[in-house]
């Protein structure tokens, strides 16, 4: 299968918006099978820190993710409020790394992203507490099975990853790995070729 957009190996320069080139490689956000990456935070006790979350939208103000407000990772990012988000696609050897400054997201993003998860991902956003996650199996299955309140959680949140910084990473099957890293200039975005 051959991923779509312009390839790290390409002889052609890449192109000079990266996010341009990221909308070429991320599927649209109307797609149901949404992306997972990895949001890596800085931890409140100063480690890093790292867990998988959907990627729930992407346009040019940035890539946004959504959470509870209880999260240990909303509280890191109150600390500092900067994260790095990595996209790996394992079939086409291909990763993006996207670093930047977070934001929140807006009410109506975070609306059109509720609506677009399953019933299973909105109930899991109502139920998965650490209350219910120190009960016996008994417990959650019956708290589970309870069913799930009428509309949005309330403690659903959006945050925005607002890229400083973007690499493409490819493999190449009879040469080494390369990267393109775009790094934001006041003056616009600026490129150069990393080593694998």
């Amino acid at each position: 299968m051959t991923a779509p957009g312009w390839g790290v190996h390409d002889d052609a320069g890449p192109p000079a918006d990266p996010l341009e080139l990221a909308r070429a490689w991320l599927p649209d956000d109307a797609d149901p099978d949404r992306p997972r990456v990895t949001l890596s935070t800085v931890g409140t006790d100063g480690y890093p820190d790292a867990r998988t979350v959907l990627l729930s939208a992407f346009d040019q103000t940035g890539f946004a993710f959504h959470t509870s407000a209880t999260s240990r990772k909303v509280a890191e990012l109150a600390a500092v409020p900067r994260a790095t988000l990595t996209v790996l696609w394992p079939d086409w050897t291909r990763q993006l790394v996207v670093r930047g400054d977070v934001v929140p997201d807006g009410p109506e993003q975070s609306s059109a992203a509720w609506a677009a998860r399953s019933a299973y991902l909105r109930q899991l956003a109502w139920h998965n507490t650490d209350e219910l996650a120190g009960l016996d199996l008994a417990g959650r299955l019956r708290r589970w099975g309870a069913g799930t309140p009428e509309g949005q959680a309330d403690s659903w949140v959006g945050y925005r990853v607002q890229p400083r910084e973007l690499t493409f990473w490819a493999a190449h099957p009879e040469a080494a790995s390369r990267r393109v890293q775009y790094t934001r200039t006041p003056d616009g975005w600026t490129w150069r070729y990393r080593a694998g």
